[in-house]
Formats: structure tokens, sequence, C-alpha cells
């Protein structure tokens, strides 16, 4: 945790090159994240990411990724089976809520008993976004349900699942995503729902997950509240609805600094994310110029978020003794019965 700088970067493929292990051995970020580009085999991955935190001198490094299920899955067959999405396993608890909230407490198990032995430590899920007329179809599946209630009890059911198997789950993309009427990887929302709509129906599972050590902003203007800039970049946002009135005090990451719904060059996206009250910045497509744009401006972990970077660390837990094999057939009985 020595010295480690407010940002997570992404590497360019699925090897490190010395080029890039001198950059994070210089740039001394806090964590690294992984995708598709990064993924051969299991043994090239456990070698990256332990070139990874080499690069940085800390085994404690978080590597994170977005292993969800349905169409948002980094490693995919033949490594691991295709997941259901959020959507499948929400449906699934309409029907039986104990199946499916069992359900989603075994995927999450079993992302851990895919990831956790290749050196990866954080899953950016549960996504607790719920889809509204005119959203766009960006978080659709992935969603769990239209219902605070479905999405707070399925949510809790996939953080507990990931936390058994020895990883830590991100809350996303808070303060919620589902009413955007846009993909933020390419033009900026604006919702103009009533500060007290959005509190009823959109804050609520962030509001009652608020204890979990992590969390990712939804790029997304809520005009009612601040309606220059998207909740990733505005100070108001993030102290008097993220800290305030939802509650959350655990390390806030931005989404990717890289998606265009955020204006200016990165070095300038990454700066109005640390002016707003960010915790830290994420970088993901491992573009170079683009992460030393961000560095340039990224501060040193200190502080809050140097508080709440150091109980992310120290809230890992050793795996559960749980049986790989008896939990998948498991799981593979509940979705066949869906």
């Amino acid at each position: 945790m020595n010295e480690s700088n407010a940002v997570i970067f992404g590497c360019s493929g699925p090897v490190l090159s010395s080029d890039e292990a001198t950059f994070f051995r210089d740039a001394r970020p806090w964590g690294f994240i992984l995708f598709g580009r990064n993924i051969e085999s299991f043994e090239q991955v456990r070698a990256l990411t332990n070139s990874l935190r080499d690069s940085v001198g800390r085994e404690d490094a978080p590597v994170l990724i977005d292993q969800e299920g349905g169409r948002v899955q980094r490693f995919k067959p033949p490594l691991v089976p295709q997941y259901p999405s959020g959507a499948d396993l929400g449906a699934l608890y309409g029907k039986n809520p104990d199946a499916g909230l069992r359900a989603a407490w075994l995927l999450s198990r079993l992302h851990a008993f895919d990831l956790l032995p290749l050196g990866i430590t954080v899953n950016c899920l549960p996504v607790l976004d719920m889809p509204s007329p005119g959203g766009h179809e960006v978080i659709g599946s992935r969603a769990y349900g239209t219902t605070p209630e479905t999405v707070v009890a399925m949510g809790k059911a996939a953080c507990d699942g990931l936390k058994a198997g020895g990883m830590l789950p991100v809350i996303k993309h808070i303060p919620g995503h589902g009413r955007a009427g846009a993909d933020t990887h390419f033009e900026l929302p604006r919702v103009d729902a009533s500060r007290a709509e959005l509190a009823e129906r959109d804050f609520a599972p962030f509001k009652a997950m608020a204890g979990e050590a992590m969390a990712m902003t939804a790029h997304v203007v809520f005009t009612d509240i601040d309606a220059a800039a998207p909740a990733t970049t505005s100070k108001t946002m993030i102290n008097d609805v993220i800290r305030s009135e939802i509650g959350f005090d655990g390390l806030l990451m931005s989404d990717d600094v890289s998606m265009n719904a955020l204006s200016g060059d990165c070095g300038q996206r990454a700066g109005a994310i640390f002016a707003a009250g960010c915790d830290v910045t994420l970088h993901c497509n491992g573009e170079r110029a683009e992460m030393e744009a961000v560095a340039a401006v990224t501060p040193e972990l200190s502080g809050d978020a140097l508080r709440r970077a150091r109980a992310v660390c120290a809230a890992f837990m050793k795996p559960d003794d749980s049986d790989e094999a008896a939990l998948r057939m498991e799981f593979e009985g509940l979705m066949a019965a869906s």
C-alpha cells in the first residue's frame, strides 16, 4: 500500500511488456483491471497478474475484472462456462425467491473458484441498476430486476458469494444507471427524473448496500441535482448524494475515464474526477498516451481515500472450504429447472 497513486490501470495485451512494467513502476497505480484482450489461458493470466504486482512491488495490489455473466463476461468458453445474466437470475428469483438467491450466491462463488487462483481478487459486480422505460440496453439484461427489493436481495447474495470465495465485489453504477437513455461509452446521458423519484427507486439499492467496500460511479447527469456534470465529476452528487444521502463511505472509483460520456482529454477527465471527490480513477484500455495523461494528474492516495483503500485491502478473507464440483452441480441444476 505504500505510496500508491489513486488510479487503476489496464494493460495492452496478454503479456506485460518491459516498457509497461517500467511505466507502472513509476506511475504506482493502486490496482489493475483485466479485459478480454488480456486473456488467453489460465497459466498466462496467472503470469500476467504476477507481473502486474511485481511492477509495483506490492503483493496486495488489487486486480479487478468485470465477470458478471451474460454479455459482460471477460473469461469465456472454453475457459469457463457461459454463465447466465443478471436478468436470468432475476427471472428465477421471480418464480422462486429462495432458488434465485441461492443461484446468485452460487454464481458469485463459482466466479471466485475461476478467478482467485489466477490472482484476480476483485469482481466488478453486482449491477444494482434498474432498467426503466426509455433506458438504453447497455444495462438491460445485466440487471436483476426492476424493483429495489429484488435488486437488493439478489445484490446482497451476489456480494456474499464473492466474499465467501475470498474476493471482493464492486457495487455499480452508483447512484444508478438504469434510466440513462444512452450508452456512456459513446455519449453523455441526461436523466430528468426528480430527486424524490430517484431516491425512492434508483438510489435505494445503493443505500441498502452502502456498507460494501467499493463502488463504481455512473457517467450520468441527473438534472434535478446537478445539471452541469455527470455523477462521476459532480462534487454535489458525490458529497450530497453518494456520501451523505446514500451513506456510502467505501472506496469510490470512477467508471472508465476513457468513456466518451466525459468531456475533455483523459488528463482533464481524470482531473475533474479527483476534483469532484472520487477516491480512485479507472482507466481501462491500456493506451499508453492516455495512461500517461491520467498519471500526470493522479495524486498519491492520502486522507480518507487512503483510509478507504487500506480498508479494502484489509477486507479480503480466506475462501471458505466449499466443494467446487458440488456447487457447480447445484448451480446447473437450479438453472436447468428455471
